[in-house]
């Protein structure tokens, strides 16, 4: 079959490129790069690279980035100055989405957290998980095992 026939009987008049599924990044891909602590940081860094070069949409949330910023000031020889520098840049990236934390989302995180006492997961996690699942984000940018309790894929793959 030729591919204008593909095509016809698509009912397309063109092939749609691919659009790269989206990409949750947890604090511990944003703290990476800075805190080069990970026995897998040469991994880490370049699954960041490549998921840049693929343009995948990375999704945060407010809640991480205050987690970040927590983490960075107790973990790294950063500066504050140079913290909220970081933070800022993650900000303008234009293919970072960052979602805030509303009333009704951490509602649902607390809710989640109640649902699975037997789970040691902060309500950062929860509140991401909730993120992902209204968002259908399958993949998250993590060296958290509690992504994958809660039944995500942690990348990279170890």
């Amino acid at each position: 079959m030729s591919c204008a026939s593909m095509m016809r009987m698509w009912g397309r008049n063109r092939l749609a490129p691919m659009v790269p599924p989206n990409l949750f990044v947890d604090t511990s891909g944003w703290a990476d790069p800075v805190l080069h602590n990970t026995r897998d940081h040469a991994v880490m860094e370049a699954f960041y690279k490549q998921a840049i070069a693929s343009r995948r949409t990375l999704v945060t949330t407010n809640y991480i980035l205050a987690e970040l910023v927590a983490l960075l000031t107790t973990r790294s020889r950063a500066s504050r100055p140079r913290i909220l520098a970081l933070i800022d840049n993650i900000k303008q990236v234009a293919s970072v989405r960052i979602i805030h934390i509303d009333p009704a989302l951490d509602g649902e995180a607390w809710a989640l957290l109640e649902r699975h006492p037997d789970k040691n997961w902060s309500l950062v996690d929860a509140a991401s998980f909730v993120v992902m699942r209204h968002h259908a984000i399958a993949e998250a940018f993590t060296t958290d095992q509690h992504f994958v309790q809660a039944g995500f894929v942690r990348l990279p793959h170890r």
